[in-house]
């Protein structure tokens, strides 16, 4: 994911946290909101109830590749902060990403709309 498209400050994730709506399916937890910029911001937060640093990287390295090959598709002008829930470490990629793009859309066309 390049540095552009991502969350990386701890205020910029509170904001987000503080200002934005929340979705959720089995797999995970998003927060998005909406901005007035012609940009797009990804952050992935996970705890450390996953288990050691390996597993937690393999999740999140698994979400920026998603998000990096579907920025295009997924439209301009919010910020977001994904959420794994702890059963992703058990989801094969194919799914993973299904499951991220589905809720994704679903929360865009409520929010953007």
């Amino acid at each position: 994911m390049n540095r552009e498209i991502r969350l990386r400050k701890n205020r910029e994730f509170q904001t987000v946290y503080r200002r934005g709506k929340n979705f959720w399916n089995k797999d995970f937890t998003i927060f998005i909101r909406p901005t007035n910029r012609k940009k797009v911001k990804f952050g992935v937060s996970i705890t450390k109830k996953f288990g050691k640093a390996n597993k937690r990287n393999l999740i999140k390295r698994r979400i920026k590749e998603i998000i990096r090959l579907n920025v295009c598709d997924l439209g301009l002008g919010y910020e977001m902060v994904i959420l794994p829930k702890k059963n992703t470490l058990e989801i094969d990629y194919i799914e993973l990403e299904r499951s991220l793009l589905r809720l994704i859309n679903f929360a865009l066309k409520k929010v953007l709309n």
